[in-house]
Order: C-alpha cells, then structure tokens, then sequence
C-alpha cells in the first residue's frame, strides 16, 4: 500500500477522474456529480494505492484555527475519508488515519477534528466523542453560497489530542465550514 500526500492545486485530470469515482462511489446520497469536494477544497490530501497503483482511498485535510472557549486552537479537520467498497475491512482506513497521526507528529497542530456517521473506525484509532455547542459557517453546497450561521451540538463531533492542550467541554467556533 502506497500513501502519498497531494496537494489539491496538484491534482490533473486523471486523478480528478479517480477521485471523483471514488466519492461518489462512497458518498452517493447526495455528493456531487462535478467536483472532487462536498463544500469546500481540502487544503492537501493523503490518497492511498494498491500494488497496481490503483486509487483505493482517500482523505482530505483542512488546516485552520478555531476557537474553543476563548482559546485558539490549531486544528487538523478530517474530511469524507473513503475507501472503495471492494477494498474495505482490510486496514486502508486506519493506514489513512495512521499516516495523518505521523503527519502531526511536531507540527503545530493541538487537536485532529472530524465528523462521523459510524464512529468505529475513529474510536478504534483512538479518537473520542465530544459534546461541545458548535458554531459554525453554513454552506449551500448546490450553490457553494454561504446562508448563515450554524449553532448547536452535533452529536458526530470526534477530536484526538495530539498536541499538549487538553480538550475542554464547552463552545467550539470552527471559524468556517463544517466538514
């Protein structure tokens, strides 16, 4: 299995091809038809290879202050990690959270912050539940217009300390976009 990180800028028409398939393979109520991103560009991406060099997963990262009860934070957003269907259950996903983890490693990044539907991968690989009021920047994906402001607790909000600041209940402005 070939990990390799990409920058969205970087990406040519081929792996836009790929990588749209793939999406849309994993994310099919609703991911759209045109663009390899639900609302907004990931700022790079860690896309996994089989032995034939054949795309089987990917996830996009986003890389953004946030505001947790007054403090700002830096944080490492995850973003629709997939991984093709006749690839799954063999460890590409936890390879893919792995590589983001090393990634971290002495960089200025205190938290990796997702959303998640099926929390077991993500608790496997050792992140947490956390039931903070989240604000956030509301985006009309169809339209890639923004339509307000976002604030309540979302009950898939997973983070993993990777830093030295300990997470605290409470408020969490993302500061943008919901991933």
């Amino acid at each position: 299995m070939k990990i390799e990180q990409v920058f969205d800028y970087h990406i040519n028409d081929e792996l836009r091809s790929k990588l749209q398939n793939l999406l849309i393979e994993c994310f099919s109520d609703g991911y759209p038809q045109e663009r390899i991103y639900f609302k907004q560009v990931p700022h790079f991406r860690f896309v996994a290879r089989d032995g034939h060099d054949q795309l089987v997963g990917q996830v996009g990262l986003d890389y953004r202050v946030m505001n947790l009860n007054g403090t700002p934070i830096r944080v490492l957003g995850v973003i629709d990690l997939c991984v093709s269907k006749t690839n799954r259950s063999q460890g590409i996903g936890t390879l893919l959270l792995d590589k983001i983890e090393d990634f971290c490693e002495g960089k200025s990044v205190d938290f990796i912050l997702l959303f998640a539907d099926n929390k077991k991968l993500y608790s496997n690989a050792g992140f947490k539940s956390v039931n903070n009021q989240c604000k956030w920047l509301q985006i009309d994906d169809e339209n890639q217009t923004t339509h307000g402001i976002g604030n309540e607790r979302i009950n898939e909000l997973m983070i993993k300390e990777v830093g030295s600041i300990k997470w605290e209940d409470g408020n969490i402005d993302l500061l943008g976009y919901l991933y």
